[in-house]
C-alpha cells in the first residue's frame, strides 16, 4: 500500500512505478492512497486513482476531512478499510522495485514474523554535500545498526515506510497510536514486547528522495529525536520490567535514549576551548596517555562505523565506495552542528507528549539540473539558527586564538565544531535570501505547515 503526505507534484511522479506496476497478482492486492490534503492535492490524487482504477487496478482513494492523529491516524483509518492480512506501507516519495512484495511477503511464512523492513536507498544521493551526508548517516543506521540488532536478536524498528506488517501484529500491539511523533518506533516496540519478531532485509531496497534543504533536514531530525524520547517515556519502564533478556533491555535502553548525547555535545561545545586553555601547559606524555585515547574513541570510532557501512554497501562493486571517505569529516561536522536542534527536540520530548506532526517537505529536486522554480512550500527558520550562528562565531574566535597561541594539536578538533555550526547557520540563512529565478516561495509557519496538503499522501497496500 502506498501512503504519505508529499507535495502534489511528487504524487504525479512515476505513479505507475510506485504503485501500479507491482509484480504481484492483482487479485491479491488492495491499494489505498491515504490522503489528508486540504488543497488541490485532493483533486490530483483523485484523478490519478480513477485513471488506474479504470485500467483494472484495485486502488482506492481515502481522503480524511478530520486529520486527527496525522500519519498514525491516516494509517489507522486505512487499516480499518483494508481487508488483507499483510500491510505494506510507503511514503509517497518512495519508488520501490516492482518485485518488492515478491521478495518480502515470503518471510511471513514464519508465523512469528510480525514485520519485515527493507533498506532505504536514495534517488538524489549525489545531488549535494548535504544529501551525500544524509545518505551516509542512513546507511550506517540501516546497514550496521539494523543488521546488527536483527542478527543479534535485539529489538529494532520499522522506519515508517518501505516495510510490510502482519495486520495481527499491529492489532496485538494496540494499533497505530499518535501520542508520540514517531508512531513507527512506538508500534515497533509494542509489537516486539507482545512477542512478535521482526526481520530486516538489507538486500531489498526502496529508493526515496532525501531533503535537499537544511531546514527540512533539521525538521526531520527534530521529529525523530523528539519522538524517540517520547517513546522512551512511554515504554521504557514497561520494557525494563518485561521478562526479555538483559542484553535486549540494555540495547533497547541505548536505542531509545541515545539522542540525549546531543545535550552532552552542547556542553562540550561550550567547554572544549576553555578546557584546552587550562591544559595548555600539560606534559606531552599526559596528552598521549589521556587525550589521544579519548580522541580516538570519540572520533576514529565514528569514522570507522560509517566507513564500514560504505564498504558493505559497495561490496562486489570494486573500490568505488572508498570515495565516500572524503565526506566523513563533513559528516562529523554536521553531526556536531545538529546538537542545538536535536537538544531542543530531546528536552521537548522529555517534557511533552504528542505534538504536531510537521512533515518533511520534498521538492522533486533529484539532479543538479533540477531547479527551485515553482516550489511553493518552504520550511520556516526557528530560533536554533541564532544559537548556531553564535557558536559559529565563537569557534571562529577559538580557532584564531588557538593559531595565535600555537595550539596546533587542537586545530583539527576545533575545526569540526567550526565547520559544523557554520555549515548549519549559513545553509539555514542563505536559502531564504537566494533568488529563485524570479520566484520566491513563502515560508509557512508550523501550524500552517501541518495543515497544508503539501503534506505527504500515504500509499498502503493490503495483501
Amino acid at each position: 500500500m502506498a501512503a504519505g503526505h508529499r507535495a502534489a507534484a511528487a504524487l504525479q511522479r512515476d505513479v505507475r512505478r510506485r504503485a501500479a506496476d507491482r509484480d504481484y497478482p492483482r487479485d491479491r492486492l488492495e491499494i489505498q492512497v491515504l490522503d489528508d490534503s486540504t488543497d488541490e492535492t485532493r483533486e490530483i490524487v483523485a484523478r490519478q486513482v480513477e485513471h488506474y482504477r479504470r485500467q483494472g487496478l484495485p486502488i482506492r482513494h481515502l481522503h480524511r476531512t478530520d486529520r486527527s492523529g496525522f500519519k498514525a491516524g491516516a494509517l489507522a483509518a486505512g487499516q480499518a478499510e483494508a481487508s488483507g492480512e499483510l500491510v505494506a506501507v510507503f511514503d509517497a516519495d518512495f519508488v520501490p522495485p516492482a518485485d518488492f512484495l515478491r521478495r518480502t511477503v515470503p518471510h511471513f511464512h514464519d508465523p512469528e514474523i510480525g514485520m519485515v523492513q527493507a533498506r532505504w536507498e536514495h534517488i538524489n544521493r549525489h545531488y549535494s554535500l548535504l544529501t551525500r551526508i544524509q545518505a551516509i548517516f542512513l546507511d550506517g543506521h540501516f546497514i550496521i545498526e539494523h543488521a546488527a540488532r536483527n542478527r543479534g536478536g535485539r529489538y529494532f524498528n520499522f522506519n515508517g515506510t518501505a516495510g510490510v506488517w502482519r495486520r495481527r501484529a499491529i492489532d496485538d500491539a494496540g494499533g497505530w497510536q499518535h501520542d508520540t511523533l514517531t508512531e513507527d518506533l512506538d508500534l515497533s516496540y509494542r509489537a516486539q514486547l507482545a512477542g512478535w519478531k521482526f526481520r530486516f532485509l538489507s538486500d531489498v531496497t526502496a529508493p526515496a528522495e532525501l531533503p535537499v534543504e537544511i531546514n527540512a533536514f533539521k525538521r526531520q531530525q527534530f521529529r525523530w529525536a523528539k519522538g524517540s524520547l517520547q517513546t522512551a517515556r512511554k515504554l521504557l519502564w514497561r520494557l525494563l520490567r518485561s521478562p526479555i533478556p538483559l542484553r535486549v533491555k540494555a540495547e533497547s535502553f541505548v536505542h531509545l535514549t541515545n539522542n540525549i548525547s546531543y545535550l552532552l555535545m552542547v556542553a562540550l561545545s561550550i567547554l572544549v576551548f576553555p578546557a584546552m586553555l587550562i591544559r595548555r601547559g600539560d606534559d606531552v606524555h599526559l596528552l598521549l596517555l589521556v587525550d589521544l585515547p579519548l580522541f580516538v574513541a570519540a572520533t576514529i570510532s565514528v569514522l570507522v562505523f560509517y566507513l564500514a557501512s560504505q564498504r558493505e554497501r559497495g561490496r562486489g562493486r570494486g573500490w568505488g565506495w572508498s570515495r565516500e571517505m572524503l565526506f566523513l569529516p563533513a559528516l562529523m561536522g554536521v553531526g556536531i552542528g545538529l546538537a542545538i536542534n536535536n537538544s531542543r527536540a530531546v528536552v521537548s520530548g522529555v517534557l511533552r507528549r504528542g505534538g504536531v506532526f510537521e512533515r518533511t517537505p520534498k521538492y522533486r529536486i533529484e539532479q543538479r539540473r533540477d531547479g527551485w522554480r515553482g516550489k511553493r512550500y518552504r520550511v520556516a527558520q526557528d530560533s536554533a539558527v541564532l544559537v548556531e550562528g553564535l557558536l559559529a562565531v565563537y569557534f571562529a574566535v577559538c580557532f584564531a586564538v588557538a593559531i595565535r597561541l600555537h595550539m596546533w594539536p587542537s586545530l583539527p578538533f576545533l575545526y569540526l565544531f567550526l565547520q559544523g555550526y557554520t555549515y548549519m547557520f549559513l545553509l539555514s540563512v542563505l536559502p531564504a535570501r537566494r533568488p529563485r529565478r524570479g520566484f520566491s516561495p513563502p515560508a509557512l509557519e508550523p501550524e500552517r505547515q501541518a495543515e497544508s496538503t503539501a503534506g505527504k499522501p500515504l500509499a498502503d497496500v493490503s495483501i
